[in-house]
């Protein structure tokens, strides 16, 4: 299993780490399998969508539409972040991607974002490609 580390700059951002995965992918030499992209954090998600300016913008709009800061959540007593857990909930925590050829199988559009729901932090990112 390899590790990416990602230092998040905002408290909810998107990072493609589309690149940095695909880096893993080829390294491993597997020519057929699946890769598996998982956050190990409670505030953070991982999603495949497409990776443009605007569809960001309105991905994030949309997180802090449906859970807004401050809503008077019970966690809120222990560290006032209950927000970020609940998106994270919406998001996942992995996503799974068929490899074939030696590539991963995404789309024209498709893309691995981190969500970053709780920052700025330090945060990793595993991946495990593994043969079939």
């Amino acid at each position: 299993m390899e590790r990416l580390e990602l230092r998040t700059k905002e408290s909810i951002e998107l990072i493609d780490i589309t690149d940095e995965v695909q880096q893993i992918v080829r390294a491993k030499r597997v020519d057929s399998g699946i890769c598996v992209v998982f956050s190990r954090h409670t505030t953070t998600g991982i999603v495949i969508n497409e990776n443009e300016p605007g569809l960001r913008s309105d991905i994030l709009r949309l997180l802090d539409e449906l859970v807004p800061r401050g809503k008077g959540y019970l966690h809120d007593r222990i560290d006032s972040n209950a927000h970020a857990h609940l998106r994270a909930v919406l998001l996942g925590s992995s996503v799974s991607i068929p490899i074939e050829t030696g590539a991963m199988t995404l789309g024209t559009w498709q893309s691995i974002l981190f969500v970053e729901c709780d920052g700025p932090r330090r945060r990793e990112v595993f991946v495990q490609v593994v043969a079939s």
